[in-house]
């Protein structure tokens, strides 16, 4: 029988689309009230990787990526995904979002994206929220697989992946310690 090793805590993180700067101003601070302080930000890029968002929130959409500083227990992420829905609704127009909050974690070994969609490489998490293992980190660097979001693909992410892992590794190698 194997034995039973609980994981340490991993870095939360956002990527939030939108169009409207003020009301994603206004949502970095309901971010905050709900997750603790943003530790980093990534630039804010266009999003012209998918058109999968312009019926609903129209075009001209912009990204950026938003790291906490607080720690989470993976097993969190559901709870932290239905907070982000429910953020969400309160910016929801006649059934249209205004902004798209996908919450994910990175541990040292990985980038997992929650989701409330089911796929054939997804595993249910619970509460109706699945899990994606978008990138995961080997020999050095982030991996892709071969349904990773063409977004995720990009320098832009990769780099801000890079610097929010090194940010991490250094708490995570106390956690292990501590630990151990």
């Amino acid at each position: 029988m194997g034995k039973l090793i609980i994981p340490v805590d991993v870095k939360l993180f956002c990527a939030v689309t939108f169009s409207d700067t003020v009301l994603y101003n206004g949502t970095k601070l309901l971010l905050e009230n709900n997750f603790g302080p943003i530790e980093i930000r990534s630039a804010i890029y266009d999003f012209d990787f998918t058109q999968y968002y312009f019926k609903e929130m129209g075009a001209g959409l912009k990204k950026q990526l938003l790291g906490f500083e607080r720690l989470i227990a993976p097993d969190r992420l559901p709870d932290y995904k239905l907070t982000t829905n429910e953020i969400e609704k309160k910016f929801t127009i006649n059934e249209n979002r205004k902004l798209n909050i996908d919450p994910g974690y990175l541990s040292a070994g990985k980038v997992v994206l929650a989701t409330t969609k089911n796929f054939d490489h997804r595993i249910y998490l619970g509460k109706g929220i699945y899990g994606d293992v978008h990138l995961r980190y080997r020999g050095r660097k982030f991996q892709f697989n071969s349904w990773t979001y063409p977004d995720y693909r990009d320098m832009k992410m990769i780099e801000f992946f890079e610097i929010l892992r090194k940010k991490y590794m250094k708490e995570h190698d106390k956690l292990i310690k501590k630990k151990g």
